[in-house]
């Protein structure tokens, strides 16, 4: 699947791997892609707020289109299979919808809801401004892929896992044997119907049904004289979390397990003991261990980004070669490549409504915003040079960068700090998202500019759902930081933007030391993970692991090890197996039980259910 090293990649592309004449961005790509995408959105934004992860989108979806148009040629409701080139362009378009939920955007609007609303009592932002923000910011971070795509992609090449894993499986799908695409669609239906069952059985609530699943299962032990249970560690019948497990690294897994253990086993029974809690519950536990979670994983997302300190000082100088190349001879992949001078035209128009926006929402000066944006956009650069290089986009880093500099300019202005961050997390997510896509039509032999249109499909169908989307699963945002919805990522991204805009002095002492703890663990194990032999790095403790596990709930920590677990096992003895059907079957019952759990919180508003 990788190609070899070439003189000339451009020029080998264009005779040996560009398709000429096929079907790409079809009207039936788009329409299918944006519908996928949404269902996906729905997806993400309930295990988002469940997990703290976002899940990928482009595999998926692959499956998911592959199975339908499978599935429709069978009933002869259309003629012409799928072409692989179609399923990429639907998958962009699918991508571009589905990481709307990102944590770019959702830690972000969560934050701003769980601190500014709930906790100062004012206004949630209006929906019709907040989907035009979350729009503008996505369709900034698309024309910012533009200037550094062949940089990134056609000349250096980099590796873009996600999108090198995504044209392989489309590859597989479409140019394999026809059985090898049908297994994994029936795992993943299969998967999707038994989670969607369970849900059912688990969550709807009515005088008809026979019974209902137990949410909960208590695991029989105590701790410090109370039951396990009540320090939020027991067995929940939630697959969404073993399947985000299977998705995850086992190391991640195993840290939190490890996590849970130390934080609900060890940590929260001494604080409760020392009088630093005074009440045992999820709630009030994690609003202290928040703050050495929060800083662990900030600490260590900017420790990893700066150790890969050459990809930000390539982001540069590639960004003087792209801004320096003078004219010259026809290129030939004019044909192809999206326009150069669309992205600074597309900055020109979509800069200064994001700065008005910035100001009529969140009360941010204009000046703060016009510093914003740009630094924003070059950040977005670094973050997709970042993913291409190592798969993770860095948000956990690049935001509260962010968060630091509007806390110097902009001082007492919570609302302004959180979403702030939110314009460089979303112009960082989705040009890395778009640059992700394009490395699959770049392998794949797609058009580029055809995958950019696909893009903005996306971008639209996705702010158009995200915001009504968010308020039917959550329609009452002191909801958030509960055991029902832990919401990870907005505790972290509130918890920095309030020692920005308040200071540490503002702190108990306490929270002050666990931030201290936090950071010195997060920067020692983001040393140890790139110092660390190769055989040992296995078992070094995830910084990511343990700081998540410090704000969710313990039983969410077990149930994704137990998945990470499952999915490691298959790995290791029956290693074909593995290869064929975690994802799909992961997926499946991602997919299952979210998207059910999202219908019957709507039969449950709309009375069809007690609530």
């Amino acid at each position: 699947m990788h190609e070899p090293e070439q003189r000339d990649p451009e020029a080998h592309w264009l005779r040996q791997t560009r398709k000429i004449g096929v079907p790409q961005l079809t009207a039936r790509a788009v329409i299918v892609g944006m519908a996928l995408g949404c269902v996906m959105c729905i997806s993400n934004l309930y295990v988002f707020f469940k997990t703290g992860w976002s899940m990928g989108v482009t595999i998926t979806a692959a499956i998911l289109a592959f199975s339908l148009f499978r599935g429709l040629q069978a009933l002869r409701v259309v003629k012409e299979p799928l072409t692989t080139l179609e399923n990429n362009a639907l998958t962009t378009v699918a991508s571009g919808a589905g990481y709307m939920t990102g944590g770019g955007n959702m830690a972000a609007y969560g934050a701003l809801l769980m601190m500014v609303v709930t906790h100062q009592g004012l206004a949630r932002p209006a929906t019709v401004p907040m989907i035009g923000w979350f729009a503008l910011i996505a369709a900034l971070g698309v024309f910012a892929a533009i200037p550094i795509k062949r940089q990134l992609i056609n000349k250096e090449q980099l590796a873009f896992p996600t999108g090198t894993a995504t044209a392989e499986t489309l590859e597989t799908l479409h140019g394999g044997s026809a059985g090898e695409g049908a297994l994994k669609a029936r795992a993943l239906a299969i998967a999707a119907a038994g989670a969607a069952l369970l849900t059912w059985l688990r969550e709807a609530k009515a005088a008809w049904m026979p019974f209902n699943v137990p949410a909960k299962v208590p695991l029989g032990f105590s701790i410090a004289g109370r039951k396990a249970a009540e320090w939020t560690l027991e067995l929940k019948s939630e697959v969404v979390l073993l399947g985000a497990g299977a998705l995850m690294s086992f190391r991640t897994a195993w840290s939190l397990l490890l996590g849970s253990v130390l934080t609900y086993g060890l940590l929260a029974p001494a604080l409760v003991a020392d009088g630093v809690i005074t009440t045992i519950s999820y709630k009030k536990i994690v609003e202290w261990t928040v703050w050495p979670g929060a800083s662990m994983l900030v600490a260590s997302g900017l420790a990893s980004f700066l150790f890969d300190y050459r990809s930000v000082v390539r982001s540069f100088s590639g960004l003087a070669r792209i801004f320096g190349r003078g004219g010259g001879a026809q290129d030939p992949m004019d044909d192809v490549e999206c326009p150069a001078w669309w992205f600074p035209a597309g900055f020109l128009v979509l800069a200064p409504i994001v700065v008005f926006l910035m100001g009529y929402l969140f009360a941010i000066p204009w000046w703060a915003g016009v510093i914003a944006v740009p630094l924003a956009v070059v950040m977005g650069f670094i973050a997709a040079r970042v993913t291409g290089d190592t798969d993770v986009t860095p948000t956990k880093a690049l935001g509260p960068v962010t968060q630091g500099v509007f806390g110097a300019l902009v001082p007492g202005n919570l609302a302004g700090n959180i979403m702030s961050a939110n314009v460089t997390g979303g112009i960082g997510l989705h040009a890395a998202d778009l640059l992700t896509t394009l490395k699959t039509g770049w392998l794949l032999g797609g058009n580029p500019r055809v995958q950019f249109y696909a893009q903005l499909f996306g971008v639209a169908a996705g702010a158009a759902l995200i915001v009504p989307a968010f308020k039917l699963l959550i329609p009452d945002p002191a909801a958030l930081g509960t055991d029902e919805w832990p919401a990870p990522g907005c505790l972290v991204w509130a918890g920095v933007s309030e020692i920005f805009v308040n200071g540490f002095a503002a702190l108990g002492s306490e929270a002050r030391v666990g931030i201290l703890v936090g950071a010195t663990l997060g920067l020692a194990l983001a040393l140890l993970e790139k110092l660390a032999p190769k055989g040992v790095k296995p078992f070094v403790p995830s910084p990511s692991g343990l700081g998540i596990a410090m704000v969710i709930p313990g039983s969410n920590g077990l149930a994704m090890f137990l998945g990470g677990a499952l999915a490691e096992l298959v790995r290791r003895q029956w290693r074909t197996l593995g290869e064929r059907f975690i994802v799909p079957v992961a997926s499946g019952l991602i997919a299952g039980e979210s998207l059910m759990g999202v219908g019957v919180i709507a039969l449950k508003v709309s009375g069809y259910l007690s609530m």
